[in-house]
């Protein structure tokens, strides 16, 4: 099939996944055209049948804000048009779901019947699309695309409580491509950043609020005065340098380092024990998942599609939001006895074999087939 893909290119969930579902499509043969305004961080490579095609943004001075849906529709029916594009699936409600019903509605005059998929994947409708502003577009643009998926069931029930939607709405999982977090402890090489008695935390975010990274560090400061550690924050974003203060308020500078965005993801998680995941919400959760590949612990919050992705006593553990010592207390449970250690780091790792590419890639194929 050729499909068109449309996501935000950055390091979040919802681009990580529509990068990772892209290449995997093209390695099955399927023809992939990537339509954003950057090319996506995760897409390390182009072939004959995986292409970029960026949306260029003109500057008017007529407008306050560039109209980037208007560009991005027009960029949809050019490309649907020159490679006779099947499918458009687009991730993330706004504005891409909006702008694929203006371009199959041009195209459409154009004799060009192109299918619509829509994946939902959380902030898109538990913030910004059930806001006022937004909320009778999306739900229009919802309602009006050929098949709907959710990256979770929290996140199907929580769109059909604050939308009217007449669709079905399928549940299909994030997935990882299990391989890329495959290492022995030769290439696993700890001792770069912590002595061999010190525990190793983890925490992977673009630092917004809701990923209260704050939390976290509360979190890492009761562990570590409990048991010898080193904490690693990766990413970046508006919360940052309100986590590097209090890092420097708690006096624990030499403990935490801030590593910034990063594509070595299955790297850094190599070294980790456990992973921290406060959030006020997850629709999934992939950060959790990815580090759970790398057998690393989760201790989260159990909101959103968390409990669905991280078993309790099994996988890590779940709490309360903001019950930081609650948090605490479990991830030093897990750290202070090796064998516990390793038996929750196995089943964590045998666990994401349910969210596996293998497992999730033929749903997506059969949904495409589905709309025609």
């Amino acid at each position: 099939m050729n499909i068109g893909i449309v996501c935000y290119p950055t390091f979040g969930g919802s681009g990580v996944v529509a990068t990772e579902l892209g290449m995997a499509l093209a390695n099955k043969g399927h023809e992939v055209h990537f339509i954003t305004y950057n090319q996506p961080v995760r897409l390390d490579f182009i072939s004959y049948n995986l292409h970029f095609h960026e949306v260029v943004m003109e500057e008017y001075p007529l407008f306050q804000y560039q109209p980037y849906e208007l560009a991005l529709s027009s960029k949809m029916v050019e490309i649907a048009e020159k490679h006779q594009l099947e499918v458009l699936h687009v991730h993330y409600a706004i504005p891409h779901a909006y702008a694929a019903y203006m371009a199959k509605k041009m195209l459409q005059e154009k004799g060009i019947n192109i299918k619509v998929v829509t994946t939902l994947h959380g902030t898109d409708i538990t913030l910004v699309g059930s806001h006022p502003t937004y909320k009778t577009a999306v739900e229009f643009s919802i309602n009006h695309s050929d098949e709907v998926t959710s990256v979770s069931n929290s996140l199907k029930e929580d769109t059909l409580r604050l939308f009217n939607i007449k669709k079905d709405i399928k549940v299909v999982y994030n997935f990882i491509d299990g391989e890329k977090y495959e290492t022995n402890e030769e290439e696993c090489q700890r001792g770069a950043l912590a002595k061999p008695e010190e525990r190793i935390l983890t925490h992977i975010s673009n630092f917004r609020p809701v990923k209260r990274t704050q939390d976290v560090v509360k979190i890492f400061n009761e562990v570590q005065k409990a048991i010898p550690s080193k904490l690693l924050m990766v990413g970046d974003g508006p919360d940052r340098l309100k986590a590097e203060n209090l890092v420097k308020q708690l006096g624990i500078e030499e403990k935490v380092l801030f590593l910034g965005n990063s594509n070595e993801v299955a790297k850094i998680l190599c070294y980790s024990d456990v992973f921290l995941l406060p959030s006020q919400t997850e629709s999934f959760g992939l950060a959790a998942l990815e580090a759970m590949a790398a057998k690393t612990v989760v201790i989260s919050t159990n909101t959103g599609g968390l409990p669905e992705v991280n078993i309790h006593n099994e996988t890590g553990f779940l709490s309360d939001l903001g019950d930081v010592h609650d948090m605490a207390k479990n991830a030093i449970k897990v750290l202070k006895d090796e064998e516990t250690l390793q038996k929750f780091k196995q089943s964590a790792k045998e666990h994401t074999k349910l969210f596996s590419l293998e497992e999730v890639l033929p749903e997506y194929e059969k949904i495409y087939k589905a709309c025609f």
